[in-house]
């Protein structure tokens, strides 16, 4: 199901709306993959179409699970450090397993992120005194950037595996020389 875009409103209304716009887009980048696809190492670094989405899950627990409801890691619903092992991503989980993971912490995020004001703060070790709409809007970056370095990932696939994508519109980025609606 897609969210609808909305232009006006309630600076909550957008935020949230923003954000679940780019969860979705970044989902869009790997969903359809094969397995093989997903896991497709096309850079020196962890980053690939499923662990972005392992990344992101991750990113969901540690700000508002960890920093915003206060859980010790071991409460959280998966991997919640702050280091690289927020892209790994074994071998016995699907792509289809690991989107349904980042869709339960963002899930879990929405209602933590409900029981407080976009005023309101906490302090975070290394980061120092944030508030509700800094995390929402950090949020809304984090996963925008990720879902380009997906739709890269994911045209490189494409052009490199043209027997996995016969039909081009399978592919989430809908218009290259435009933006994305």
């Amino acid at each position: 199901m897609k969210t609808e875009r909305i232009t006006s409103g309630g600076e909550r209304m957008l935020l949230e709306n923003m954000l679940d716009r780019n969860r979705e887009v970044l989902i869009d980048t790997a969903r359809g993959l094969s397995e093989t696809d997903a896991r497709r190492r096309l850079v020196p670094s962890l980053t690939t179409p499923i662990s972005l989405l392992k990344h992101a899950a991750g990113a969901e627990r540690i700000w508002f699970q960890r920093f915003w409801a206060g859980l010790a890691e071991s409460e959280c619903d998966g991997y919640s450090r702050r280091d690289e092992g927020t892209f790994a991503v074994s071998d016995d989980e699907s792509l289809a397993d690991v989107i349904a993971e980042f869709e339960r912490a963002s899930r879990r995020s929405r209602e933590i992120a409900a029981r407080f004001d976009l005023d309101d703060t906490l302090d975070i070790p290394g980061e120092g005194k944030v508030s509700m709409r800094w995390t929402l809007l950090a949020m809304i970056e984090e996963f925008a950037r990720h879902a380009g370095h997906g739709d890269i990932l994911r045209e490189q696939i494409q052009r490199n595996s043209a027997h996995a994508y016969p039909n081009s519109s399978a592919s989430p980025i809908s218009n290259p020389s435009g933006p994305r609606t």
